[in-house]
């Protein structure tokens, strides 16, 4: 059922911070690690990306549901988000092509969301304080006790999220007689970059989070595709093992994301905990190698540090100009590389679409 606009809800921060507001979608309870998100549209493809698991999502744009869910509109199948904060939900649509309600759609998914929050002073506030965890209910009134729940949560640090949002069995996609095989190692990974990848001839192999390398290197694959997802990167000892043996076996990779940390880590260089993430439709990044600048889309709460003591073969190619957090890599000594942001962004921004074509001159170059 739906749930009334004027049904109370409540948002506590592992902080202490509490916030009221009213209820959105299903009656209950919810927790995760609260992050915010900069876009401005794409509500939709934001919510079924695998990379938000685990995650409260805080919308900054004013209004939220006024143009209604399509059913195409996904980059999964599932609502992967844990609870939804906005300003202003918006329960009638406009859109004709629209198939449902934001409301009703949230309802149908079983997520927790709240409404009628001062996002703006909320969002201020992880920006000071940094990425923490967060309780909304709609169900549970004593705050003592929502307090409880959101301080015996497990953080984000050290949370290995990825096996849970893969595919649990290999699968194909694409014309099998396609120019270039591609094994996309699925950690959670939007559907499209298979997309911008079959749009390019390429037959695609989608291999679960904990494949085997022997396995996916016995599939033939002209290229490895390293997704994006949630969670801790280095925490992911069993990808990282796979990552480091793809690489060294000299097949070309490309990693996006959880993708871009992996690579990262199975080269040698490190990840962190950033404070509070970039997760947006509108940051800016420069590439190193052109001098361009590019607007890209971001979703991630950990970074690489780059160390210049590996300079004779990791490359930096991409940085953020935000606060100069790396953004992409290169291996000089393997046909290797890997960005932080989403070049198949969805809806947009396209200006980092080259980078797929890019992979395939790489595996045309490597063939030859």
């Amino acid at each position: 059922m739906t749930v009334s606009v004027k049904t109370p809800a409540k948002l506590v921060l592992q902080d202490g911070t509490i916030f009221r507001g009213t209820a959105i979608g299903k009656i209950g309870t919810t927790t995760g690690e609260i992050a915010f998100n900069t876009g401005m549209t794409g509500y939709q493809e934001t919510f079924t990306d695998p990379s938000y698991s685990g995650q409260i999502l805080i919308m900054t744009n004013d209004h939220i549901g006024n143009y209604g869910v399509k059913q195409d509109e996904v980059e999964s199948d599932a609502i992967q988000i844990a609870g939804l904060v906005c300003k202003r939900f918006s329960y009638p649509y406009s859109r004709k092509q629209a198939s449902q309600s934001l409301d009703e759609y949230f309802t149908e998914h079983h997520l927790v969301g709240i409404a009628d929050i001062d996002t703006r002073q909320l969002v201020r506030h992880i920006r000071t304080s940094g990425a923490m965890n967060a309780v909304i209910s709609s169900d549970i009134i004593d705050e003592q006790q929502l307090l409880e729940i959101v301080q015996s949560c497990p953080d984000m640090s050290g949370l290995e999220l990825a096996s849970k949002v893969s595919t649990n069995q290999f699968y194909s996609l694409g014309n099998e007689h396609g120019a270039f095989r591609v094994a996309l190692l699925d950690f959670g990974s939007k559907k499209n970059i298979a997309r911008c990848l079959v749009e390019r001839d390429c037959f695609l192999g989608v291999f679960p989070a904990q494949s085997e390398a022997a396995d996916i290197i016995a599939w033939k694959p002209d290229g490895i595709m390293l997704s994006n997802g949630p969670g801790d990167p280095a925490a992911m000892d069993y990808a990282i093992s796979t990552v480091k043996s793809l690489v060294e076996a000299s097949i070309p990779t490309f990693g996006i994301c959880l993708g871009h940390q992996l690579l990262s880590l199975a080269s040698g260089l490190e990840t962190y905990k950033m404070h509070h993430g970039h997760r947006g439709c509108n940051h800016p990044v420069k590439n190193l190698i052109t001098g361009r600048s590019e607007i890209t889309s971001q979703n991630h709460g950990f970074a690489v540090r780059y160390n210049e003591a590996l300079a004779d073969r990791i490359k930096l190619t991409h940085i953020n100009l935000n606060d100069h957090t790396v953004e992409g890599i290169a291996r000089l000594d393997r046909p290797a590389f890997s960005v932080q942001h989403h070049p198949e962004a969805n809806p947009g921004p396209h200006d980092s679409f080259y980078l797929f074509d890019e992979f395939i001159a790489l595996m045309r170059q490597h063939k030859k």
